[in-house]
């Protein structure tokens, strides 16, 4: 971790050392846009770090071990405004199944794309991915064989962006989320080799973002 990380909505309580980054979360706190539920909440922590790169992916182990109330989550998250945004996480249901999931915010509309897994799952890792203005979601439970989540258009996501971590408790609960292994990469989302696009594909980067 370095200084480029930084908070949105600082928690009251978190540890930030070398190789990880915990957060303990509040009661009440949540990302969510107007669908369906009808109600908007925009108070959950958020580490990010802000970049203009076009082509890379961003890696994190996440823990949740300590997650025992309905909807407790923590994981990967793309937060540009209250009305753009998206993120991937477990959200905890009860001691049955869990639901993981993403969600993709574009111009204050949430939706949620989610299946559930076993309780007994306590970690799981993301690969978040930038090709441009559009964007891939994978997940894995090993971090070596990557599943993919979710591809999305982003309308603000062009240019500079931010991307990081959050954990929250929407409702009358808190716990300690962990993240590890937090890395930054050339994309592994690689360009698509099927159908031509029917317009000009966006010039291909071939580097690799510096670790941070």
């Amino acid at each position: 971790m370095t200084e480029k990380w930084i908070w949105t909505r600082e928690p009251r309580n978190y540890t930030i050392a070398a190789d990880r980054v915990e957060i303990t979360t509040e009661p009440h706190t949540d990302l969510w846009q107007r669908t369906y539920y009808h109600f908007r909440n925009d108070n959950a922590p958020l580490l990010q770090v802000e970049t203009d790169q076009e082509y890379f992916s961003f890696i994190v182990k996440t823990d949740f071990t300590d997650s025992h109330h309905r909807f407790d989550q923590c994981g990967v998250v793309m937060y540009l405004d209250s009305e753009n945004w998206l993120k991937a996480s477990v959200e905890y249901e009860n001691g049955s199944f869990q639901h993981l999931g993403s969600v993709v915010t574009n111009q204050g509309y949430s939706d949620w794309a989610t299946t559930a897994i076993p309780a007994d799952v306590k970690t799981m890792w993301y690969r978040f991915s930038r090709r441009a203005d559009d964007y891939c979601i994978e997940c894995s439970t090993d971090g070596k064989s990557f599943s993919q989540m979710r591809v999305c258009h982003m309308w603000k996501g062009a240019g500079t962006i931010r991307f990081g971590i959050y954990a929250c408790s929407p409702e009358e609960s808190s716990f300690k989320a962990v993240f590890t292994d937090m890395i930054v990469t050339g994309c592994a989302w690689k360009a698509h080799d099927g159908q031509e696009p029917d317009e000009p594909a966006h010039k291909q980067h071939k580097g690799t973002v510096a670790k941070r």
